[in-house]
């Protein structure tokens, strides 16, 4: 399967992400499914308590290392992140992590603390236990916070991104522009998490016009605007449609339709409780 590459600042590329928040057997069962299908991209979270779970599929997928791309986070081990890499690296059976993350920048409580964590970030990376290293739900202060003590900048920062909430001040540009790349998690919130907003019969239209789903769409429109898209499927049909994603190519007027139409509704699906209402940072 050809999964578009997108790079990073240090040299590294990072592909179409397969990410996971339940831990069962159903879920080994479901990412190897997605490993044998060539989503070799996994998103992991100490936050999430999958790790062990993942480690097993990836074992018995039978699939070379060098050919899998880990993501990982930490957020309890904040802390102590030393350990926490290394309590992940060893649930998932793996020598380093192509992508490790500080999960949320909540933990903070002034410029140094964002600072003294960065620090130790870019010494796991120069041990070898992170390819690349970046951070995840940071906003705008946070970012400038960790730049002015860092020696190795912060390659991506997950964040929530869809069309309903394309973040304020023309924060995703600012990143880019910075040579930060962005991640999208809950990019299908238009069709699943808020199906009766303004996008309903737009989404309905250009998916029946290329033959797909509301989330293939959803997805490519992430795509094409030069995000990585995670994606956190449940079942093996939604494999499928991320698979049609890749096939198809938004016409300008529908990427600049469903920018347009979402960008008229606000919601916002994680960490609500650090943002006013109608906050679109």
């Amino acid at each position: 399967m050809d999964i578009p590459l997108l790079r990073l600042r240090d040299g590294n590329q990072i592909p179409l992400d397969v990410g996971d928040t339940k831990s069962n057997q159903s879920l080994v069962d479901l990412i190897r499914a997605a490993i044998e299908k060539g989503f070799y991209h996994l998103d992991c979270a100490e936050m999430y308590g999958t790790e062990e779970e993942v480690g097993i599929a990836i074992k018995e997928s039978g699939v070379p290392r060098e050919k899998l791309f880990f993501t990982n986070k930490v957020a309890q081990g904040i802390g102590d992140i030393e350990a926490a890499i290394d309590q992940g690296l060893e649930k998932m059976q793996t020598d380093y992590f192509d992508l490790y993350l500080i999960h949320i920048p909540f933990f903070a409580k002034s410029e140094d603390d964002f600072q003294r964590a960065w620090k130790t970030m870019e010494e796991i990376q120069k041990l070898g236990k992170a390819r690349s290293i970046g951070v995840s739900n940071y906003l705008r202060p946070h970012i400038e916070a960790t730049l002015k003590g860092a020696t190795s900048p912060p390659v991506i920062n997950q964040i929530e991104y869809h069309a309903y909430l394309q973040r304020g001040d023309n924060y995703v540009a600012w990143l880019q522009e910075n040579d930060i790349q962005v991640g999208s998690f809950k990019g299908l919130t238009p069709a699943f998490r808020a199906p009766d907003g303004p996008l309903r019969e737009p989404l309905a239209r250009i998916a029946k016009a290329h033959d797909a789903t509301e989330a293939a769409v959803l997805i490519s429109w992430i795509i094409q605007n030069n995000v990585v898209a995670v994606t956190t499927p449940t079942r093996l049909d939604r494999l499928n449609e991320y698979a049609q994603a890749l096939k198809m190519k938004l016409t300008e007027d529908e990427m600049r339709e469903i920018t347009d139409v979402g960008a008229t509704y606000h919601f916002r699906t994680s960490w609500g409780e650090h943002f006013e209402e109608d906050n679109r940072s």
